[in-house]
């Protein structure tokens, strides 16, 4: 019974990966756009820390692209294995 139950489970496993993978980016672009919201008004209250913002805005929305890319991989590595 529990066996059956496992090995109709493994059918979702697909459908989930695909779910799972859309949230991630999702979060991503929300992280990504709050980030840039974050930085433009920092700037505009500081325009000549501008400079300064801007480097930590795109170091900051690199990381959060590389987690995404790696939640990505993970959802693949699902379907595939």
């Amino acid at each position: 019974m529990l066996l059956s139950i496992l090995l109709d489970a493994v059918n979702y496993v697909p459908g989930l990966a695909a779910i799972a993978a859309a949230i991630a980016v999702i979060g991503a672009a929300i992280g990504i756009g709050r980030i840039g919201q974050s930085a433009m008004e920092a700037m505009a209250r500081q325009p000549e820390a501008a400079g300064r913002i801007q480097s930590g805005m795109i170091i900051a929305g690199a990381l959060v692209e590389g987690a995404t890319l790696f939640a990505i991989v993970v959802c693949v590595l699902a379907v595939l294995g």
